[in-house]
């Protein structure tokens, strides 16, 4: 048997093989981006940052478990007002909140807490409305300094 005999009888199946294996790979592909995508979504969606929700609302993460996605997040839309959305209802982050915190950097943050707590209790460290306050004294002395009359030439 000839090779043109042969793909006469066997070139449709070939091509029907072919086509089904190319479409079986390009699908695990596009699932496997996906699930990459929603991967890096989990990540990024933490408190204090944007979000754009599905009915084209912007408002911004209060609270949201990545990893039971049964339990409603919670999304405040302006100060003060929070709704309840399911949390597949956030279509995509739009800034992954540059003054948000990641779970691992509110963990460091937490320990410290303690330890500055610790050090104002002793008297190490000053609290922070005694840093404003100072800083406010400091700008008043200043500004009574410059107040004074400017030699004329």
């Amino acid at each position: 048997m000839d090779f043109a005999a042969f793909l006469s009888n066997y070139g449709l199946i070939i091509l029907l093989v072919v086509l089904l294996v190319f479409m079986f790979w390009s699908s695990r592909r596009r699932m496997q981006k996906q699930k990459a995508e929603q991967e890096q979504k989990a990540r990024q969606t933490v408190p204090g940052s944007e979000v754009l929700l599905q009915g084209g609302l912007y408002g911004t993460i209060v609270s949201y478990d990545a990893d039971n996605l049964d339990q409603p997040a919670i999304v405040e839309l302006a100060p003060g007002v929070e709704i309840k959305v399911h949390s597949q209802a956030i279509l995509r982050v739009v800034t992954p909140g540059a003054d948000s915190v990641t779970e691992d950097e509110y963990l460091e943050a937490e320990e410290s807490h303690a330890e500055y707590a610790e050090g104002v209790a002793n008297g190490d460290i000053s609290s922070i409305s005694d840093d404003a306050a100072k800083a406010k004294d400091k700008d008043a002395d200043k500004g009574d300094a410059d107040s004074g009359t400017k030699a004329q030439d």
